[in-house]
């Protein structure tokens, strides 16, 4: 079968591991189950695990793609939940939990196995392009909001680095829970996106916000660090998914981290019942992913650049056929 798989690892020009081709169909496991793969989109984790991050060369080739959605094995409609191991489904007692790809082969091919535990309904509402950019950005941001930082409806947040696929996810569903949503962005047409999108405003990196706000949303790191901590107000969360600019910040700010008595949390990915939440939620309010581009599977290295240059707003997805 057809897929984009890494086939080396580079930790300085990682898409010189990405490869097209053909790759073996997928083994049958016990309690495991096929989807033939109709869309799945990218995820900076791709670009990461072409950096050997998550990924040992003794894995290798390994076909990338997290997300998806699809066809089981029985017709039904469905989206793949790519945290495998979570719940000890599918795999051993002492396996602990991975990402796909991480440890199985993923979704950018003609057709994926997992856990038939990992599998879930699509909700009719939503298509397949749409439906896989859930599971991991959207799930991710989901989790950020309603789980780690606690927010409710009322509450104000920020929004670094407008446009990645984690901080349009948060700028989406944090409007529709009816919170209040500033944004920053180094490009102007990003923070235009954003207000498009809810936003109550947009601001360049590190501008000073007219407010300070119950909750940051924070994925990229080193850059915007010190910003959001200045932007809290006191006894505020900063939630964190990732560093895209550099895990290590010139300044920690731990001074007015104690001093202001800010929390500051970790969050990586969802439950395979908060996807289902997030599911139900864009079926029921009408919200919808931000998709950048839609290209198909044999242009999968034009979407790594695309993503690897930061020049995107939203999603970009694969499609099989």
């Amino acid at each position: 079968m057809f897929a984009a798989y890494a086939a080396r690892i580079d930790r300085d020009q990682p898409l010189n591991g990405l490869e097209l081709g053909e790759r073996p169909e997928p083994e049958r496991r016990p309690g495991w189950t096929t989807v033939t793969v109709r869309a799945a989109s990218l995820n900076h984790h791709d670009l990461w695990s072409l950096r050997g991050v998550g990924l040992g060369q003794e894995r290798l080739p390994m076909i990338l793609g997290c997300d998806a959605a699809g066809i089981d094995e029985d017709g039904n409609e469905v989206v793949l939940h790519s945290v495998i191991g979570q719940s000890g489904h599918g795999v051993g007692p002492d396996e602990p939990r991975s990402i796909l790809t991480e440890r199985y082969q993923g979704t950018f091919a003609e057709r994926v196995s997992v856990p038939s535990w990992n599998v879930l309904p699509k909700p009719a509402e939503l298509s397949f392009e749409e439906a896989a950019c859930l599971p991991t950005a959207w799930l991710t941001a989901y989790r950020m909001l309603f789980t780690n930082a606690g927010v409710r409806p009322g509450d104000s947040i920020l929004v670094q680095g407008a446009g990645g696929g984690v901080a349009t996810a948060a700028i989406v569903l944090a409007k529709a829970a009816g919170l209040r949503v500033f944004a920053t962005s180094r490009d102007k047409g990003k923070r235009e996106r954003a207000v498009e999108l809810g936003a109550e405003a947009a601001f360049e990196a590190g501008a000073r916000l007219p407010r300070r706000v119950d909750a940051v949303i924070e994925t990229v790191g080193a850059a915007t660090w010190s910003h959001s901590v200045k932007s809290l107000r006191p006894g505020g969360t900063l939630v964190i998914s990732g560093a895209t600019s550099g895990p290590n910040p010139p300044a920690a700010e731990l001074n007015r981290i104690f001093f202001l008595e800010l929390k500051v949390v970790g969050s990586t990915m969802g439950t395979k019942d908060e996807l289902e939440d997030l599911l139900s939620f864009c079926a029921a309010t009408g919200i919808r992913p931000v998709i950048d581009s839609v290209l198909p599977l044999d242009r999968a290295r034009e979407g790594f650049e695309k993503m690897a240059g930061g020049e995107l707003f939203g999603k970009i997805v694969l499609t099989m056929s």
